[in-house]
């Protein structure tokens, strides 16, 4: 059974750090990318909390993802493995790893290295006022026609559900679990990230963006362009329109 390690050495930028985090990195195909995610979410997490444990989702990959975490779990005794039979979708992916989550904070982040970890240091002093930390890409490292999608399903989601983000599909978010546990979130694919903000705020969590770093994929391959992906998240947004609409504007 995996355990969960405290930490007491703490860098002067994180001097109150935070109780307990759990980190969840949903993965698909990451097999090239994952053991340095790991090694570098672990000295994160070190650096930034008093108890950490590490949960990789692995949404029914078809390379070696499930078999490289397995090879470190002996060196990371906080890592834990969860394995999908197949491929569910995004959203289903950050719920179950919400599931599992255990300790008083959960970082949810995308497992393609193109966040550094270390940015939680500057999320860590915003958590001591707030309920959910959310990133902000700065200079985003995607193509020209990803980031125009970006831009114009934010213009969307906001205006639809008066969002308290900016970039509410960033791979990057720091929510307290007690928020995370006193909702239930129904979507499954790309969608999730607007549900969540929206389902926060309406339990009253205090939310609060904060800019971050994006860096350029090195190895393997990004589905979020996928337009099965696409398709499927405004597929949701039909079916979830009503709900979110009369829970932002409840919120309000």
């Amino acid at each position: 059974m995996a355990t969960v390690v405290p930490h007491t050495s703490l860098p002067p930028a994180v001097a109150i750090p935070l109780p307990g985090l759990s980190i969840v990195l949903p993965c698909l195909d990451e097999a090239e990318n994952i053991a340095v995610v790991i090694a570098d979410v672990a000295e994160a997490a070190a650096e930034t909390a008093e108890h950490y444990e590490i949960i990789v989702v692995d949404d029914g990959s078809t390379d070696d993802t499930a078999r490289v975490v397995s090879g470190l779990q002996d060196s990371h005794p906080q890592l834990r493995l969860l394995v999908h039979a197949r491929n569910r979708g995004y959203g289903d992916t950050l719920r179950t790893g919400i599931g599992a989550a255990r300790l008083d904070w959960v970082l949810l982040m995308d497992a393609d290295r193109q966040f550094d970890p270390r940015d939680l240091t500057d999320f860590v002093p915003a958590a001591l006022d707030c309920d959910a930390v959310w990133g902000h890409r700065i200079l985003r490292q995607d193509t020209l026609v990803r980031r125009a999608s970006a831009a114009a399903w934010n213009r969307l989601v906001g205006t639809l559900f008066d969002l308290p983000v900016g970039d509410v599909d960033c791979g990057f978010k720091l929510v307290r679990r007690d928020v995370l546990q006193s909702i239930v979130l129904q979507t499954s694919g790309a969608m999730i990230s607007t549900e969540l903000a929206v389902r926060c705020r309406a339990e009253g969590a205090r939310i609060t963006d904060i800019g971050i770093p994006h860096h350029p994929r090195v190895a393997g391959k990004e589905s979020g362009g996928n337009p099965r992906v696409v398709l499927r998240a405004f597929g949701e947004l039909g079916r979830m329109y009503r709900t979110l609409r009369r829970l932002s504007r409840e919120s309000r």
